[in-house]
């Protein structure tokens, strides 16, 4: 995975957890499953967003967006936020499809099948997510909770993996 991606990756992984907190309880514990989670799924949509170093390079040059839509859609006031800046690195179809593979395991696995394993890691949580990833998570693996999001940027998101997986197949 490129290093640049990593203002992407961080970025969006921040807004997921902000957006749909972990469950309360165990803090720390349900803190880092729930970004572990997050992490690989906003790590997996950006290796298929920036495919390329060239993909990367452009990200940079012209920028991802920001949270202005997301943060709409569920609600979050961030008006008052001092420390706003990672927002304008959070990229909305990145998290979208992140969303999307947070909900849907099947999709997940279709993604990392057409990413080359090197870039995106490991993402069992996301393809195979158990009791304690379900857990730990509830809001992030929420699918009704997350519609508004997936449904932003999935058939985007499909078609690419159509494609991808015609030609790989």
């Amino acid at each position: 995975m490129s290093a640049e991606l990593a203002p992407v990756i961080a970025a969006g992984t921040h807004w997921l957890l902000t957006a749909f907190p972990p469950a309360p309880g165990a803090f720390s514990q349900a803190q880092a499953q729930a970004q572990a989670q997050a992490r690989q799924a906003v790590t997996l949509a950006a290796a298929l967003r920036y495919p390329t170093p060239l993909d990367a390079q452009l990200l940079h040059l012209l920028g991802p967006g920001e949270s202005a839509r997301l943060d709409w859609l569920t609600g979050a006031d961030h008006g008052d936020d001092a420390d706003a800046g990672w927002r304008t690195w959070v990229d909305e179809t990145v998290v979208s499809w992140a969303a999307c593979l947070l909900a849907a395991p099947a999709i997940a696995a279709d993604a990392h099948r057409v990413v080359d394993r090197g870039q995106a890691g490991e993402v069992t949580r996301l393809t195979r997510p158990g009791d304690h990833e379900h857990g730990a998570a509830p809001l992030l693996r929420h699918p009704d909770l997350l519609e508004p999001i997936a449904a932003l940027h999935r058939a985007l998101l499909l078609d690419l993996l159509d494609t991808e997986n015609a030609t790989l197949g």
